[in-house]
Formats: C-alpha cells, structure tokens, sequence
C-alpha cells in the first residue's frame, strides 16, 4: 500500500492563518508514517486592495471587517502572540498591506521551476515577520532570486501577466470547491479540511486518506 498523499493547499501570502496552518501542518508531516507531496493554490482574500494602500494593517482590517478601530488593533496583538505560538514572528508595525495578484503569479512560476514551496516560505515570512512590500515587481523577485529562480525571467513574466490565468483557474476551482476562507486543504483530491487545524486533525487526515485508498485497492 503507497503512504503517498498529494495535498492541495488553496492560501494566500497575505492571510495570517496560512502562516500559522502551514507550521502546523508541517508538524503533522513530520509525524507522518509516508510522502506528502504539496501544491499551494492562488486564493485572494482582498482582491480589491489598492496596490499602493498607505494605511496600518489596523486600518485595513477595521475598514475590511466593519470593525472599530480598538477592536482590530486587539485582534491584531491576539494574532501576533498565537503565531509566536507557533515559532513566527508577526510585525503587523512594519506590514505593508499588499494586493497579492502578483505574488500568487510569483508563485506559479515557481511551481513551474521546481521552486514552490520554497518561495510560499519566503514570501509569508517577508511579508508577516519582515515588512517587506509585497506589491512591487522588482521586491517578488529579489525574494525569488533567494529561493534559486532567476530575478530577470521572474520580472519578464510578472511584466507579461503569464500566469495570471492560472491564478484565475485556482480561484474558480475554489468557488466550484465552495471555498470561502484560507487556509484550505485537500488531501488526495477526496477529503477537504478547512483552516490552521491542529497537527492532530492533519495527521489523521493524512491517515485516513491512506487507509481509505488501501481499501479501495
């Protein structure tokens, strides 16, 4: 029996509870009897973010959500300690709140080089922990350089739009999914589980995704 398991992940580099699901996840990998091969997929919490939004994250999320200020700033220091929780280190002072179509775009290219999940790593942590702004070209592919991919031929096709229709396929697998929130996973294409779980729930859906195609064997 293979303890093979594809997971696809449907996220976005601007969505905290990604980062936090992403190490708990990881977690449950590593206490995982088998190969756990990963996909992310494009999935945009705000598409109509201005590119150049100048507010605090604050600010966006009490806009965002109908909130008072006071309110979001709150949820905001609740985020940062329960992803110290989890070893990151949230800076929501310096964050740059970014329109993430370009990053996602980012992100199919270096799927198709070999290099995504590499980059999911390096763009969550440029984005959460080191206030790096996420809207620019030029700042995607330096953070792609780091991770391998060649800066020139990722500010060609970010330039071209080239991967913009596979960011809009993801999403419009996303609506037929019935996805409405990130992180969202699907193991082997025939069990979903929706949002940052604990390991405990990720192991067990690992589990049973290869009990249940030993089964069918």
């Amino acid at each position: 029996m293979s303890n093979s398991v594809k997971v696809d992940v449907w996220s976005d580099i601007a969505c905290p509870w990604c980062f936090v699901g992403k190490r708990r996840f990881e977690q449950a990998v590593a206490r995982f009897d088998g190969e756990v091969e990963v996909e992310y997929h494009s999935f945009e919490l705000s598409p109509d973010t201005p590119v150049d939004y100048a507010g605090t994250e604050a600010e966006f999320l009490a806009k965002h959500k109908g909130l008072p200020q006071a309110q979001a700033e709150q949820m905001l220091v609740q985020m940062t300690e329960l992803a110290a929780g989890e070893g990151l280190a949230y800076d929501y002072d310096a964050l740059q709140h970014a329109n993430t179509v370009l990053a996602h775009q980012a992100l199919h290219h270096a799927k198709a080089n070999g290099r995504q999940v590499e980059l999911k790593e390096r763009l969550l942590s440029a984005y959460f922990e080191q206030g790096r702004n996420l809207n620019r070209a030029e700042e995607l592919a330096d953070l792609s350089a780091e991770v391998g991919l060649d800066r020139d031929e990722v500010l060609r096709v970010l330039s071209d739009d080239t991967y913009l229709a596979a960011v809009k396929a993801d999403q419009e697998q996303a609506i037929e999914y019935g996805i409405g929130g990130v992180p969202f996973y699907v193991f082997d294409g025939r069990l979903a589980v929706s949002g940052a779980q604990s390991p405990d729930v990720f192991v067990s859906a690992l589990e049973r995704v290869v009990a249940e195609a030993g089964a069918s064997a």
